[in-house]
C-alpha cells in the first residue's frame, strides 16, 4: 500500500474496511434482537409451492459464534498483516518480501548444482549437456517471452541464434548484457537528413548497402545525406557495437525491411530496452545462461 498518491486514499481504505467489519457486527447483533412479525404458528407468512412455509426460528448458536469468530479473526489479521491503508502490520509481511525469501531459498537449494560450472570457461560450459539443459530452462523462463522459444526473435527482438550481434557476441559481452541490460536509442533524424525527399533517398541508399532492391538514382542522391547517420552507423554503414548501432550492410532487419520501414525509423526514431537480469538471477545462473546463449550462435564451436 506504499504506492498511494496521497494520504487520503490510505484513510479512505482504512475507514471503509473498519466500517464494514463494524457493520457486520452491528447487523449480527440487530438480527438477534429484532423480532419479526409472525403468525400464531411461528411462521413469517411466506408460503412457496403451496405448502412450504418459512419459519421464524433464530440462527443456531454455533452458527452465530462462527460469525463472531470470523469478525474477531478479521481484526487479528488486520493487526498482524497489511490491510488498513499504509499500515504495515505487526509482522511486517509483504508480498515482495515473501517472494524474495522464497527465491533466496530456491537459489540456496540449487547452489551445489551450479558450483561445478563456476570455474569453467563459457566455451566449455556450452559443451556440457547438463549445463545446456539448465541454460535452456533459464532461457525459457526469462528470455523466451521476447526472443522466442527457439531464440530466433521477432520484429524488434533480436535473433540470438545467428551471428549478427548489436553489441558483440563474445561471452563476456553477452554476460554484461544480461547483468546490466541494454537501452538502444535511435533518435529521430529527419531534421538532420533534410527534406522528406532526402529521407526517401537515404532509405534507398540504406537498401543499397545490403544489396536489397532499391532505386539506384535515389540511392546515389541519398549517399551524401547518409552523413547524418554515419556518426553511429559508420561511414561504411557497418555499424558500431560500442553504441549498439546495427550493421546496415547485412540482410538483418530488426525493426522491419523496406522503404517505408526505413523512412519511419528515420522520421520517428526508436527506443528498445533489454531489462537487466542481475536482480532476478544469481551470478552462477547468469554464467550458465550467457554460455547457453553464446552456444546458440556458435553451435559448430560448442561441440
Amino acid at each position: 500500500m506504499s504506492d498511494f498518491t496521497s494520504n487520503f486514499w490510505s484513510v479512505y481504505v482504512t475507514v471503509i474496511t473498519v466500517a464494514s467489519i463494524l457493520a457486520c457486527l452491528l447487523l449480527l447483533w440487530l438480527s438477534g434482537k429484532t423480532k419479526a412479525m409472525t403468525a400464531s404458528d411461528n411462521t413469517t407468512g411466506h408460503v412457496w409451492d403451496g405448502d412450504l412455509r418459512e419459519m421464524n426460528n433464530p440462527l443456531p448458536r454455533w452458527w452465530v459464534w462462527l460469525f463472531i469468530i470470523t469478525i474477531l479473526f478479521s481484526g487479528a489479521y488486520l493487526a498482524m498483516y497489511p490491510g488498513l491503508g499504509t499500515y504495515e502490520g505487526k509482522l511486517g509481511w509483504t508480498q515482495a518480501g515473501q517472494h524474495a525469501a522464497e527465491v533466496a531459498k530456491g537459489n540456496k537449494e540449487v547452489e551445489p548444482l551450479y558450483a561445478r560450472f563456476n570455474g569453467m570457461k563459457p566455451e566449455d560450459v556450452a559443451k556440457d549437456p547438463q549445463a545446456m539443459a539448465i541454460g535452456d530452462r533459464l532461457f525459457m523462463n526469462n528470455c523466451a517471452q521476447c526472443h522466442g522459444s527457439d531464440a530466433r526473435g521477432s520484429k524488434g527482438f533480436p535473433n540470438l541464434s545467428d551471428a549478427d550481434w548489436l553489441y558483440g557476441g563474445a561471452p563476456d559481452v553477452i554476460k554484461e548484457t544480461l547483468v546490466k541490460g541494454r537501452v538502444g536509442n535511435m533518435p529521430p533524424m529527419a531534421a538532420a537528413v533534410g527534406t522528406p525527399d532526402d529521407v526517401k533517398n537515404v532509405a534507398h541508399y540504406v537498401l543499397s548497402l545490403s544489396g536489397s532492391p532499391n532505386d539506384s538514382v535515389r540511392a546515389s542522391l541519398g549517399k551524401a545525406k547518409f552523413g547524418a547517420c554515419a556518426a553511429c552507423h559508420g561511414a561504411d554503414g557497418k555499424g558500431n557495437p560500442a553504441l549498439g548501432a546495427p550493421n546496415l550492410t547485412d540482410d538483418v532487419w530488426l525493426h522491419g525491411w523496406g522503404e517505408n520501414a526505413i523512412i519511419r525509423m528515420v522520421n520517428e526514431g526508436k527506443v528498445n530496452q533489454m531489462p537487466a537480469q542481475a536482480g532476478k538471477l544469481t551470478d552462477a545462473q547468469i554464467h550458465v545462461l550467457a554460455s547457453y546463449v553464446w552456444g546458440l550462435s556458435n553451435k559448430g564451436t560448442a561441440k
